[in-house]
């Protein structure tokens, strides 16, 4: 096992945030974690997991043990008539493991495609885009008990899975590592298109009954369209979640301003879209310092440049106070902040 000291955590996270790790260990397997449990001081040690650094704002250095995940691996676990199962290590980069699952002729991750971070942080946030959720595809995972150093193995009803949400939030966070995760992709294989961009993009190509590769080429340039690439301006994706509210909020809200964005919901609730309340409050394109809300889409901030996490802080919640003092609806961050 490698402990590095003093390792700056601005290249692993997609915000480009300056911070710095005290100690650090990268996480290939199983054994790695458990060594770090049987160790005498990293044992006891508050530890922080860390995948790709897409969902996170680092607001200062790091006194936690930093495990880095880069447990690696594809493979096909079984075809069954009704389903294919795959499965990947946590570290896999997931739009790498989508475009792969595609590749071998298995499909059903189409509408994920392009969704920074890895294999092992996607049910943390339960990530979802385009009419379809993580847990919708989802079979079981690996995971490691960080005080116990025992491997677990985890369906969906132990995960919790919520709207951007999991166990992993909650009652396991910090306690529980995941190493690998298993899809199920259902067979036969079913477009999900009720969407209204994929609608657009329907209408637009005349295109009625579109293939698995071509839901996953609009998905891409829908999203490449919207969200800046972070190589390109640092930032976490969606900064903030779409808020759900009851019909009768909705109905109020639609009372005051007729053009709000929203998406009935099966249970009778109404998700109403964040971008819109936050571009109808002036947010495109305001900064404080290097923060920023993104000119395309006021949903995402930025880093244009130095940013600092405590900047990045300042601009959410400013946004989140001016969306509360018009709407009265409270935004809820995405990114972990630490």
């Amino acid at each position: 096992m490698q402990i590095e000291s003093g390792v700056s955590l601005k290249p692993f996270n997609t915000f480009g945030l300056p911070a710095v790790a005290q100690q650090l260990v990268r996480i290939a397997g199983d054994a790695d974690v458990r060594r770090v449990v049987d160790h005498p001081q990293l044992g006891r040690a508050p530890k922080f997991i860390l995948g790709g650094g897409s969902n996170i704002i680092l607001t200062r250095d790091m006194p936690q043990l930093v495990l880095k995940v880069e447990v690696a691996g594809r493979r096909l676990v079984e075809e069954r008539p009704d389903a294919v199962i795959v499965e990947a290590g946590a570290g896999e980069n997931w739009h790498a493991f989508v475009a792969w699952t595609l590749a071998q002729g298995w499909p059903g991750l189409e509408n994920l495609a392009l969704i920074p971070g890895t294999v092992g942080a996607a049910p943390v946030q339960n990530i979802g885009a385009y009419g379809l959720e993580l847990k919708d595809r989802f079979e079981s995972l690996d995971a490691v008990d960080l005080v116990t150093g025992r491997s677990v193995t985890l369906g969906a009803s132990i995960c919790a899975f919520g709207y951007r949400d999991s166990v992993f939030k909650h009652d396991l966070a910090g306690r529980t590592l995941i190493t690998r995760v298993r899809f199920r992709l259902p067979r036969p294989w079913q477009p999900v298109l009720g969407y209204l961009d994929l609608e657009r993009k329907m209408r637009e190509s005349g295109v009625a009954a579109p293939s698995a590769q071509q839901v996953f080429d609009w998905v891409c340039a829908i999203r490449r369209a919207k969200l800046p690439d972070p190589a390109q301006l640092g930032n976490a994706g969606s900064f903030f979640k779409n808020p759900v509210v009851t019909p009768e909020q909705c109905r109020d809200i639609i009372g005051r301003d007729p053009e709000v964005v929203h998406y009935p919901l099966p249970d009778g609730s109404v998700k109403l879209a964040a971008g819109w309340l936050i571009d109808a409050c002036g947010w495109k394109g305001k900064a404080v310092g290097g923060a920023a809300v993104y000119e395309k889409q006021a949903l995402v901030l930025v880093n244009r440049g130095g940013a600092i996490g405590s900047e990045v802080m300042t601009l959410a919640r400013a946004i989140q106070e001016s969306v509360y003092g018009r709407f009265g609806i409270r935004l809820e961050p995405e990114p972990v902040v630490v």
